[in-house]
């Protein structure tokens, strides 16, 4: 897997969760945040972590932010610094920027000022944002507890044409597969080891935290 460079702007729980996350998957990643208490107790689980107003556009600029592939921005109870650091962050070159939002018109208005995507933590949990960022093959995550997930995955092309039992998918990786989804959208629910997997399916399984970890690091970052 191809690492790639993250910041993460704000370091309440969201963005906790955004930059470990990302971190943990094997990227390089930049914390960002005005609270030296905070910075101090991420440093140790990011590539970096700096204390800084990201609203000052020369101190950001000398970070080298426009080196970076995707900029995070979770700043969303105040929705002037998360406006401004946007601007601030595409002006500068950062190809992608994904921001959280407070509310649908605070979603619009990043929208318009140049975010490529603003998520509402109510609705898009760090983690899920986090592992969406570096797996395109994967749709979704659902958190059943602590230690479990479910995940709902496009189906990686080197399992096409093969079947559930060739695969050996809960010795080789962990997982159970809960059903197969066809692209026109028919659902084969607990299906048998003997079912070939078609092209362009989804994939829905669960396993633990560590198990589908272990898949986005071997499988589907392959697959990227």
């Amino acid at each position: 897997m191809m690492a790639k460079q993250f910041i993460v702007v704000g370091l309440g729980r969201f963005g906790i969760s955004v930059a470990e996350t990302l971190s943990e998957l094997g990227h390089d990643v930049l914390a960002i945040d005005k609270d030296e208490n905070v910075i101090q107790d991420i440093a140790d689980k990011v590539t970096h972590a700096v204390q800084l107003d990201a609203t000052d556009e020369y101190a950001l600029r000398t970070l080298g932010v426009r080196n970076f592939d995707v900029a995070v921005v979770t700043i969303g109870s105040n929705i002037q610094a998360s406006i401004m650091i946007t601007l601030l962050l595409k002006e500068a070159g950062v190809k992608y920027v994904i921001c959280k939002g407070q509310s649908e018109l605070h979603k619009k208005v990043l929208l318009k000022i140049g975010a490529d995507r603003v998520v509402l933590p109510e609705k898009d949990m760090g983690y899920r944002v986090a592992h969406n960022l570096v797996s395109s093959n994967l749709v979704d995550l659902i958190e059943l507890s602590d230690d479990y997930q479910i995940i709902e995955m496009n189906a990686p092309d080197s399992w096409i044409g093969r079947t559930i039992k060739d695969l050996d998918v809960r010795a080789n990786y962990g997982i159970t597969v809960l059903a197969l989804r066809s692209k026109t959208d028919d659902i084969n629910i607990s299906p048998t080891a003997d079912v070939v997997i078609p092209p362009e399916s989804v994939i829905i399984a669960v396993g633990t935290n560590e198990d589908l970890l272990h898949l986005e690091h071997t499988v589907l970052a392959d697959e990227d």
